[in-house]
């Protein structure tokens, strides 16, 4: 049966031949996309026992099913492979308009393979209506992710996009990251594919950029324009009536209050769960500051509804960065004691130039400063650090982009908190049990876009469940392409597939897919060698308490949390309930 998915491909590039080719996508796979395509791929085309910085890598960049579309903020770019600080399977996803400009033309899936034999060579990836080809891009070696991208988009149309990477790619570091341009006039690479080192490996096949450039081509067209337009409509105005809006408007930089009262506003490397200069992080700082300064909120996607980022000018008005979002001003800033936030945007920014993850590398900062590396608070000092020593592959440098478990063993820190080798999100998983148990058992590791659950009144098997409901949830709408803070509900999410289709997507299969793709996830790692004993959490969390009388530890066994990989009936008012954020 013909459908809307019979013209879509799927683009291989193989960077031992240099060559690219175009291939028609599996209509099996129709219902795969961003984060579930990436897994199936890995799983079946990656040796899960290769080097990740090795020829036998494979990376994907893989919008999800509705990017492209009309539906609203849906245009999320997942980025895939195996982890280069894992060990295991990785995807990180982004905003920004790559995912979307890929989809309009019709390409499912970049996937990129091999290993130039000159790796002192740089190239570039060109995508258009009218060609793709692979182009030498020596000019933008060392080349930082701002500057790289406007000279690359300089002579370009207005409505291309770029996906990059800056010098800690090129570097190989773990804690490499991915940069997206944004929808703003400016098309700034401020949205990254940011954990796991996913930077890295596309910086290991010498890949400098991709640039997309979608033309005329239009919005992917679905099986019932009307219904899935008129659908769309109600979903925009649910989301922005019925509170799911007020969560995110101000950002989560907002959200910084909230998450020092918990007791999960990292502080000094987690020694303590609360900052007691919390207020000069706190995102309504950057609020006041809109009035005097310029800058404000917006969306970082065409057609995002959210409108979550804000953009961070100095006092002389100059743009600075965008966005400076609460993992890392809990990072990069109260994890380090560094507690002020325009040092912490100063911070975001280095970050986003030389492609890093603020998450990872606060944490590996913060690791340095408890080991005596650094004094608490030293802002100029981390910033020199970056500039100077990161961004040149200095010995210190390198071992900081190589993340917190890098800096921590390197100075024989007894306190290193990461669960498979990743550094701890800001959520931490003392006060919030769920929060702990999705870190453990997650193939990615220590991430809370994986399955994030705030509520600290779970623990125990309840919290094992509330984990993987919301490993599921979450698993579902990364394939989509919708962005987590839209909280699209899994019913939300297939009634969007049923109308883009043409064919009636029922709870047991969107339920079904979401597992299949944690199970692809989890047998990659398997066969990577990972084991039951991977599945748990750095000692210090287990031992070492926060909050009231020190009293909250993760205290969930192992065996408890490994409930989580055995499915469970997901119950009805799941559906109804949105993707964490």
């Amino acid at each position: 049966m013909s459908g809307v998915w019979d013209n879509d491909k799927l683009l291989r590039v193989d960077m031992t031949a240099l060559t690219v080719a175009v291939e028609a996508y599996p209509l099996a796979w129709k219902y795969l996309g961003g984060r579930s395509l990436s897994a199936r791929i890995l799983l079946d085309e990656c040796d899960p026992g290769c080097d990740p910085l090795g020829p036998d890598n494979v990376l994907v960049l893989a919008p999800g099913i509705l990017s492209g579309t009309s539906a609203p903020t849906s245009g999320r770019l997942s980025v895939g492979c195996k982890s280069p600080l894992t060990g295991g399977i990785k995807e990180a996803n982004a905003g920004g308009n790559p995912g979307q400009d890929l989809m309009k033309l019709g390409y499912r899936g970049v996937i990129v393979t091999g290993q130039p034999a000159d790796r002192e060579k740089r190239w570039g990836l060109v995508v258009s209506e009218e060609e793709v080809r692979l182009t030498a891009a020596d000019e933008y070696k060392g080349m930082w992710n701002y500057a790289c991208c406007e000279r690359l988009l300089a002579d370009r149309p207005k409505n291309a996009s770029a996906i990059s990477i800056g010098p800690a790619g090129e570097l190989m570091l773990s804690a490499a990251s991915v940069a997206c341009t944004d929808k703003d006039k400016a098309r700034r690479p401020a949205r990254h594919a940011a954990r796991g080192g996913v930077g890295a490996v596309m910086g290991s096949k010498c890949l400098k950029w991709v640039v997309i450039e979608p033309g005329k081509a239009r919005l992917r067209q679905p099986a019932d324009n009307k219904a899935f337009t008129t659908n769309n409509k109600v979903f925009s105005q649910a989301y922005l009536g019925d509170g799911r809006h007020n969560i995110f408007k101000g950002g989560t930089s907002t959200g910084v209050p909230m998450a020092n009262m918990l007791n999960t506003f990292p502080y000094k490397n987690r020694t303590a769960g609360r900052n007691p200069e919390v207020d000069r992080l706190d995102g309504a700082r950057i609020h006041e500051a809109f009035a005097r300064r310029g800058g404000g909120m917006h969306n970082c996607m065409t057609g995002c509804i959210v409108r979550c980022s804000n953009i961070i000018h100095d006092v002389e008005g100059s743009y600075v960065t965008s966005a400076l979002e609460f993992e890392t001003l809990t990072l990069l800033g109260s994890c380090c004691a560094i507690n002020n936030w325009e040092d912490v945007a100063d911070l975001d920014r280095l970050c986003d130039e030389l492609g890093v993850d603020t998450i990872e590398i606060g944490a590996a900062i913060a690791v340095y400063m408890d080991s005596g590396g650094m004094e608490w608070g030293d802002a100029e000092g981390a910033k020199a650090l970056l500039r100077n020593e990161l961004s040149k592959g200095g010995e210190i440098g390198v071992l900081i982009g190589n993340g917190a478990l890098s800096i921590g063993v390197h100075r024989n820190h007894h306190r290193i908190p990461v669960a498979k080798g990743q550094a701890l999100p800001a959520w931490d998983p003392r006060p919030l049990k769920a929060a702990g148990v999705t870190y453990s058992t997650s193939a990615m590791g220590a991430d809370h876009t994986a399955g994030l659950v705030i509520d600290p009144e779970l623990a125990g098997d309840a919290a094992v469940r509330a984990s993987q409901e919301a490993q599921v949830v979450n698993a579902v709408c990364d394939a989509s392409g919708f962005c987590q803070f839209m909280q699209p509900t899994l019913d939300e999410i297939r009634q969007c597939y049923s109308l883009f289709y043409g064919e009636a997507v029922t709870r047991a299969q969107i339920a079904d897919q979401g597992w299949q793709c944690l199970e692809d996830e989890w047998e990659f790692n398997r066969r990577a060698g990972f084991t039951e004993a991977d599945d748990d959490m750095a000692a210090c969390l287990r031992e070492e308490g926060i909050g009231p009388d020190n009293s909250l530890v993760f205290d969930i066994p192992p065996d408890v949390c490994a409930k989580a990989k055995t499915r469970l009936p997901l119950r009805d008012s799941l559906f109804e309930k949105g993707a964490a954020a």
